[in-house]
């Protein structure tokens, strides 16, 4: 998935649209497909890693007021491979819940928002392969909080239906131990890019 590519042609298709009545309602609920690309920083000195994917998400905005609003955003849990100097060594399941408060921006006939706020991941289904468990015991912490930025905007259609682009950055992060004892960090720390669908209610 190119994000810059998407951006400039959503961008591109909101500002062709004339400005409309802003749609009633407190509630949106999207359903996107979301691009994680991994940061895969780490200081154990194995060269850790683990694979980028793109998955199905929903989220849920909540409306204060017709510019601030607090979004929730959820999926089931999902597999990756962990990888030493690119060789597969293990897996693991992330359920990755974030939420945002965010500044939505109005009187356009497309609605850009910021936001920032807090995502707690739980880590789970850790496997090694059986060599790598018999020589280093190692344990992965099994949940992870760290702050998320980013940024976005809804494209209006009728019915109170729209086009949303999202980009976050998140912090996610975790102790990586042999035998009990901590030999550094991994930190995940991706950027999610997501694209999809959503209604106003």
């Amino acid at each position: 998935m190119n994000a810059k590519f998407l951006l400039t042609a959503l961008a591109a298709a909101a500002l062709s649209i004339p400005a409309m009545a802003q749609d009633s309602g407190d509630w949106i609920v999207r359903g996107r497909a979301l691009h994680l690309d991994s940061a895969n920083k780490d200081s154990t000195g194995l060269g850790l890693s683990v694979n980028n994917k793109t998955f199905p998400e929903l989220d849920i905005s909540y409306f204060f007021s017709p510019n601030l609003a607090a979004e929730l955003v959820l999926t089931y849990p999902q597999k990756h491979d962990i990888r030493s100097a690119g060789a597969k060594i293990g897996s693991l399941k992330h359920l990755p819940p974030t939420l945002s408060l965010q500044y939505h921006f109005t009187g356009m006939g497309f609605r850009p928002y910021v936001g920032a706020g807090v995502n707690l991941t739980l880590f789970s289904s850790v496997k090694f392969d059986p060599a790598v468990q018999a020589a280093l015991h190692p344990s992965v912490e099994g949940s992870s909080m760290g702050l998320s930025y980013g940024a976005g905007f809804d494209v209006p259609m009728s019915g109170g239906w729209l086009l949303n682009f999202d980009v976050k950055k998140v912090q996610i992060r975790t102790d990586i131990k042999s035998s009990g004892a901590k030999v550094g960090e991994f930190k995940v720390d991706p950027l999610l890019v997501s694209i999809g669908f959503g209604k106003r209610f």
